[in-house]
């Protein structure tokens, strides 16, 4: 783990210094959906605080056995799908949610959010569509429907907004998606100038994401290896996409 780290690392600041960019500008999200605590415990020890999951039970699982262990420095992240009636357990662990893109999920997140002691940080999510252009292949809101949500968002008192998170399409050149993602980045800041970050890149596509702007990559495989087998089986009933 250390050494994939630090190769990580490496690529994100040469990426960044490749764009004309700061290094120390870009964040690491590690995807740590699938591994088991220890492993998240052990990137913690070596000075990676930000994980990711893609499902709110294992989520939760894991937030709830780390809190057992101590101060860690833990940051949750909620990369995945997620379904209204787990939105108010998934904000009570803290989690910045990344894939906000239906009004009917940023409103069940304000309600959880207004019941805590601080709003829930959200992203937007964009659907950049399929290698033809289709929608709908990696989850998002359209991106014509994106200046309103993210309005939406900004007006809720128990969301805070962050800025804009997609999934590049499959099997074609991510940059000129990522580069669609960050002018839309753009327009949303003009109106809301704290949506400052745009979360985007894994393992094979961080390059051209910090090439195109983003500050936040999230990165599981080239952290963790394979995925392990038992929950590729559980995955077979779950959503398809991944974000990461």
């Amino acid at each position: 783990l250390e050494e994939n780290l630090r190769a990580v690392r490496a690529r994100i600041d040469a990426a960044a210094r490749a764009a004309g960019r700061d290094p120390s500008a870009v964040r690491l999200l590690a995807v740590s959906k699938t591994w088991p605590p220890e492993d998240v415990a052990a990137l913690a020890a070596l000075g990676q605080h930000d994980f990711g999951e893609n499902r709110a039970q294992e989520l939760l699982d894991k937030a709830g056995r780390l809190a057992a262990r101590g101060d860690l420095r833990v940051r949750w992240h909620f990369i995945g799908q997620l379904q209204r009636n787990k939105a108010a357990a998934v904000a009570r662990v803290g989690a910045v949610v990344h894939s906000v893109d239906r009004e009917s999920l940023a409103r069940a997140l304000d309600r959880a959010g207004q019941g805590l002691d601080r709003p829930v940080e959200v992203f937007v999510q964009v659907d950049l569509g399929g290698p033809e252009g289709d929608l709908a292949t990696r989850g998002g809101s359209p991106p014509e429907e994106v200046p309103a949500l993210a309005d939406l968002v900004a007006a809720s008192p128990g969301l805070s907004l962050r800025g804009l998170m997609a999934v590049a399409p499959r099997g074609a050149d991510p940059l000129p998606a990522f580069e669609r993602l960050a002018a839309l980045a753009d327009r949303v800041r003009a109106d809301h100038p704290r949506a400052v970050d745009l979360s985007a890149g894994m393992s094979g596509d961080l390059e051209a994401a910090i090439a195109a702007g983003a500050n936040v990559v999230r990165v599981g495989t080239a952290l963790f290896g394979d995925r392990p087998l038992p929950f590729a089986k559980i995955r077979e009933h779950q959503p398809p996409e991944s974000h990461e």
